[in-house]
């Protein structure tokens, strides 16, 4: 992602700003806006997972109400394990790089490609599994739109990718409509808890009779759609470039813990709510979390507002990975000064700086995977774990190397613990057949790049691909 034009208008201030040993008045406000342009902008991505994760490990559970609690509360867990290493990574590499630029130091640049091929594959899954929650939101709160959903997808797709042609300056925006979705949110909550409008008639379990470990083992990899976007603070600190290491921990890490609370926080309050108001699995033209608000608040416009910004948000999410998987494209094509990885076309870009092939390029990926799926994001929720683990461990097992180099024995036991949830994780998933689509994606798309890399004589620098996709 990239800071939004208000944001950027205050690098000057910003960068007096952070040469000082110590901040004091104005120069404090301008770090604060600083923060917020670019923290909720950030995580505007796994906020907008709270839309799908909840009903997702629901489903997985066959509806099972009474499992659904436990279940999103080792998700949680697990994502306060993924932040953890980030955390880390932050520390490690302030000028940005997250898990490619962990593998590239810690085993050699051929390793770079594997989490860069887990990125790509996730940005399209981002923008197609946005774009149908997107969809599923309006339809929710129109339902007479239900006959017309794919082509209503595809015509949010462009409308997102063409606003994509104009460069970052909608950042701030996307800041905005993270933390309206999130005060409409603690509304819904807040009169769900204490005077919801009506209840649910969904059982409290569906099978009284079945294992409750082996169904929330089986169900909480699916979930893990929650933990999409938290690698972006390590990599979009990169575009901090007016603030020194200290400052660029400072907000990258400040980041991943409102990130953690922001997220967690929602997740667990919306799922105690529809386990208190018995919200199951929707019906065909409505999303769990719509019953949720619409049992909490009852139709007007506290409802209205909630799937407003809810929408607005999943569009929020798709055009960020809109921005962030063409940036890595345009990042790996090579100039005539410089040889790359990708042919120049894809590097190619507008006065605006976007990489117009390269977002024709995930246009029509999602496009495809959205017609696949016929608009459900819930069919796209289990595909979509699956790349981004695939980077997370790659981080994780870096890390531990480190720790292992730097004799720092307990960092290196909790980084490798880590690194055995996340492939449980990951495991569990594939095993369900079809995400090993997602698997096979990375996996060519790691080797086609290595492949290229190759041929091209290994040019340099392909370890801060990241970083540098994201600073340009």
């Amino acid at each position: 992602m990239s800071l939004s034009k208000a944001a950027a208008a205050t690098r000057t201030a910003a960068t007096r700003t952070a040469a000082s040993p110590a901040v004091r008045g104005p120069r404090r406000s301008v770090l604060f806006f600083l923060f917020f342009a670019f923290a909720f902008a950030v995580i505007a991505d796994p906020v907008s997972s709270v839309a799908y994760a909840i009903e997702a490990a629901l489903r997985a559970l066959h509806g099972d109400l009474a499992l659904l609690l436990p279940t999103m509360s080792l998700v949680i867990g697990l994502v306060v394990i993924v932040t953890a290493n980030y955390w880390q990574l932050v520390r490690r590499f302030p000028k940005g790089g997250g898990a490619a630029a962990a593998a590239g130091r810690a085993y050699g640049a051929r390793w770079t490609f594997l989490p860069i091929g887990a990125l790509v594959v996730d940005f399209v899954l981002t923008i197609g599994i946005s774009i149908a929650a997107a969809t599923s939101a309006v339809i929710a709160l129109v339902p007479g739109l239900a006959p017309v959903r794919i082509p209503l997808a595809l015509l949010l797709l462009l409308v997102v990718a063409g606003l994509t042609w104009f460069g970052h300056g909608g950042r701030l925006l996307f800041a905005v409509m993270t933390v309206a979705f999130v005060i409409i949110s603690v509304g819904v909550l807040v009169l769900g808890f204490t005077s919801p409008h009506a209840t649910g008639h969904a059982a409290a379990t569906a099978d009284p009779g079945h294992s409750a470990i082996l169904a929330m083992v089986l169900a909480f990899p699916v979930a893990m759609a929650l933990a999409t976007g938290v690698e972006a603070p390590s990599t979009a600190i990169a575009q901090l470039g007016q603030l020194d290491d200290t400052h660029r921990r400072r907000f990258g890490r400040g980041t991943l813990a409102l990130l953690l609370v922001i997220v967690g926080g929602l997740t667990l309050a919306l799922t105690g709510l529809a386990v208190r108001l018995r919200i199951g699995i929707p019906g065909t033209d409505s999303t769990q979390i719509a019953d949720i608000a619409h049992a909490a608040a009852g139709p007007g416009w506290l409802y209205d507002a909630f799937q407003l910004t809810s929408s607005l948000l999943l569009l929020a999410a798709a055009s960020s990975s809109f921005q962030a998987g063409p940036g890595l494209l345009k990042a790996l094509a090579g100039t005539a000064a410089r040889p790359g990885v990708l042919p120049p076309v894809l590097g190619r870009a507008n006065r605006h700086h976007t990489p117009y092939w390269s977002v024709v390029v995930y246009l029509a990926a999602a496009a495809l995977i959205i017609v696949a799926a016929a608009g459900q994001e819930q069919e796209l929720v289990l595909f979509y774990a699956v790349a981004v683990f695939v980077s997370f461990l790659v981080g994780l097992v870096a890390m531990a190397r480190f720790a292992r180099r730097e004799q720092k024995t307990g960092l290196a036991w909790l980084n490798g613990l880590a690194a055995a949830a996340v492939a449980f994780t990951l495991a569990v998933n594939l095993l369900r057949g079809w995400p090993m689509l997602s698997l096979a994606a990375t996996a060519l798309i790691a080797a086609g790049l290595y492949t290229r890399w190759t041929r091209a004589g290994h040019p340099a620098g392909v370890e801060d691909v990241e970083a540098r996709a994201e600073a340009e």
